[in-house]
């Protein structure tokens, strides 16, 4: 959920007294990496996965904070709305079968959850967008309420001037469906769920992996889309992306949610210069922690979504570290994918970071960012721009040319053999099926006639852990 805030309301002088701060910690944060004491170690993996809490006739069921209470674990916690929850898994690394500890821990957790049910919850889904979610269901009373989302949606809605936020989404084939609002809070950004993977890398080398992340984007959107429907209309492949840009939009500087405006410097604090120039603050409380901990700069960073974050965190003996968020995966459809789109993540990345400095010069940031919307519009069908490929190619074909080197960086953090064949062999099977967890849903909503049907088929699908290219219509 991130960091809470104490205030209720805000004063110009708090905003003076918490930029002055957040100037004075980004300076000691950069001092910190230029006298090389940031973190060296790694790899080292996490992940947060957010989902939705669902009532018997598969509508959102607004009631995290009982289930919340009944469950009684640190590692789910609550989300934006009422209706989802974010289940946090232990840090790991990549050798032997640690990702198959991931995999259990998330299983688990998934099945505790869902064994939660109550008269208020029936289950826990995993799913981009919910397709029996409806307009009603985003009211402000939906909001979960802390003090930290109540001031977010305050502050934003007074950087807009107070003015509607405008939600325009069409789908990209010729005469295909069409959606148009316009909102005043946040809410509509409860409409999307996602994975969200943690990378942590030495310090020196993550600019490298944070360029590879965002170069990668565009394959893994392909490979992962989740999320087809928004209200009963079918949008993009990966409709979870536009909403959330859009959910957050019309506020003062430049975009909260992008994927930013450029490649990552060899010094990775300098993007926390970046956030102080290019975006006003809009919650200045950095509580009651000490400086040495960064509390007003996490804060800040917190209030600025780019799909790749890199993030500000403490390890082992309280040292900083700067990590990689990659954030562009959708959540479900199954465990197993999920843990499938980990391996090809975390394979590709390291293969790829060594090389990446030549395939920035080959492929502009832009470029990169034009195959990520690509992708998200499109699925596995998107055409993307890639070095070496004149005219373009196929998001199929460029993941085909991925694997080997996903193979080839599993192997060498030395992860146990048979999980390298298991995980990548599910991304293997998706293109050669044409299923993703977005096909699936089109086709399984085709062949029901409705949301509900195909939902309780996804709902038993998911429980019984199989990978979608497996599961039947």
């Amino acid at each position: 959920m991130g960091q809470d805030i104490l205030a209720e309301g805000f004063t110009q002088s708090d905003f003076a007294r918490f930029d002055a701060r957040l100037a004075e910690e980004t300076k000691a944060l950069r001092n910190a990496f230029a006298a090389g004491k940031l973190a060296d170690n790694g790899p080292t993996i996490g992940l947060e996965l957010e989902a939705w809490l669902i009532d018997h006739n598969f509508f959102p069921a607004p009631f995290n904070q009982s289930f919340l209470e009944r469950l009684g674990d640190p590692n789910v916690v609550a989300e934006l709305s009422r209706f989802n929850i974010e289940i946090n898994a232990p840090v790991l690394g990549l050798a032997g079968r640690d990702l198959e500890r991931l995999h259990e821990h998330l299983s688990e957790t998934m099945r505790r959850c869902a064994a939660n049910a109550h008269e208020d919850v029936s289950t826990v889904v995993a799913i981009g967008t919910l397709p029996t979610l409806r307009e009603g269901d985003l009211s402000i009373e939906a909001m979960t309420p802390t003090n930290r989302y109540a001031a977010l949606n305050r502050e934003l809605e007074r950087s807009r001037g107070d003015a509607p936020v405008t939600i325009d989404i069409a789908a990209p084939e010729p005469g295909g469906e069409r959606f148009t609002a316009s909102y005043r809070d946040v809410m509509l950004e409860a409409a999307t769920t996602s994975l969200q993977l943690h990378l942590q890398v030495p310090a020196k080398r993550t600019w490298l992996y944070y360029n590879a992340s965002v170069i990668l984007s565009a394959p893994l959107v392909a490979i992962s889309a989740n999320a087809p429907y928004l209200f009963g209309r079918k949008l993009w492949q990966e409709t979870r992306i536009p909403v959330f840009e859009q959910a957050l939009g019309g506020v003062e500087g430049p975009p909260r949610v992008s994927m930013g405006d450029g490649y990552m410097e060899p010094d990775p604090t300098a993007i926390f210069a970046q956030n102080i120039a290019l975006y006003p603050s809009i919650l200045p409380d950095c509580g009651d922690e000490r400086s040495e901990r960064f509390p007003c700069l996490r804060l800040h960073n917190g209030t600025i979504w780019r799909w790749v974050r890199p993030i500000v965190g403490f390890g082992e003996e309280d040292r900083p570290h700067v990590r990689i968020e990659q954030r562009v995966m959708a959540a479900g459809p199954s465990v197993y994918d999920m843990m499938a789109n980990a391996a090809l993540y975390f394979g590709a990345v390291h293969a790829l970071a060594p090389r990446v400095e030549r395939m920035m010069r080959a492929l502009p940031f832009e470029v990169a960012e034009r195959n990520f919307y690509e992708a998200a519009r499109h699925g596995l069908d998107a055409g993307f721009e890639w070095p070496g490929a004149a005219g373009g190619i196929s998001a199929r074909a460029v993941l085909d040319g991925l694997l080997p080197l996903a193979e080839e960086g599993l192997r060498d953090l030395g992860m146990d053999s048979a999980l390298i064949d298991k995980y990548l062999g599910a991304i293997v099977a998706r293109p050669a099926s044409g299923r993703t967890g977005a096909a699936w849903q089109v086709a399984a909503r085709e062949k029901h006639g409705d949301f509900h049907r195909m939902l309780a088929a996804y709902l038993e699908n998911q429980r019984l852990g199989l990978p979608v290219h497996e599961w039947p219509l």
